[in-house]
């Protein structure tokens, strides 16, 4: 199960920790609320026992609040945070979309160029989609993509720049980074580090009808994650919109 911090209010006759079961979106979380006090020492020591108590049930990550300061604590029980890079992926081609509007870019005619060290499913599902909707792609890979190349010409009549230059990665107003490199500055109108946890999100919104469902004050991006790895959310029911939220 996965676990979920919430700040309460101080409130008489409160628990200052109280774990309890949760549903959001029929998704089950072990939930611990804490109550917030403005004196750090007090704080560490209420996250630190909400936190044992949590892999104590056998919880190993956890969707955090915003702004979350208390990450050592947590570490200390075995609990990390939620991880986002599998959402990151998944948007990548909406999020170059987004991007290109946001620099007034011409979506269609952009170059977007894809660099990962090898051909995985997210990486053929990225470029895949990419290339249906741009017209110039390019693809960096460390070994491989012959294939990929001649399978979307077959199938959709599209062509892809395979062993591109550094040059012509560089040049391209987007390009998308599955895995970090060191020899490229990244000064591309749009770039997008979807192997850093770091990396500002885009803001991500829901229907109407399910925003109104999740909790307030949590990392945006990990409940989101965690109720889509869970199948609670569609890739399709999540849009991004213009603006960015902090991951930090």
């Amino acid at each position: 199960m996965v676990g979920l911090i919430l700040w309460t209010a101080p409130q008489k006759g409160r628990k200052r920790v109280d774990v309890r079961e949760q549903a959001f979106l029929h998704m089950r979380f072990l939930g611990a609320e804490i109550s917030r006090s403005p004196h750090t020492a007090v704080m560490r020591r209420r996250v630190l026992a909400a936190g044992k108590k949590l892999r104590k049930r056998g919880v190993v990550q956890v969707v955090l609040p915003e702004d979350f300061a208390y990450g050592e604590q947590l570490e200390k029980c075995g609990l990390r945070p939620v991880s986002t890079l599998a959402l990151r992926r998944a948007l990548a081609a909406d999020w170059v979309q987004t991007g290109l509007a946001e620099q007034g870019l011409p979506v269609a005619g952009s170059r977007v160029a894809i660099a990962a060290a090898g051909l995985t499913g997210e990486v053929v599902r990225t470029v895949t989609e990419l290339a249906l909707r741009h017209r110039y792609v390019l693809l960096d890979l460390t070994y491989g993509g012959e294939e990929l190349c001649r399978q979307l010409r077959r199938e959709y009549g599209v062509s892809l720049v395979l062993g591109p230059s550094r040059e012509q990665l560089e040049e391209a107003e987007a390009l998308i980074l599955f895995d970090a490199r060191q020899d490229l500055s990244c000064r591309n109108p749009v770039a997008l580090r979807l192997y850093d946890e770091k990396f500002p999100l885009p803001l991500l919104t829901l229907p109407p009808v399910l925003e109104e469902r999740l909790p307030e004050g949590v990392h945006r991006g990990q409940m989101l994650a965690a109720l889509r790895e869970a199948g609670a959310l569609q890739a399709g029911q999540i849009s991004i919109s213009a603006g960015r939220i902090s991951d930090t």
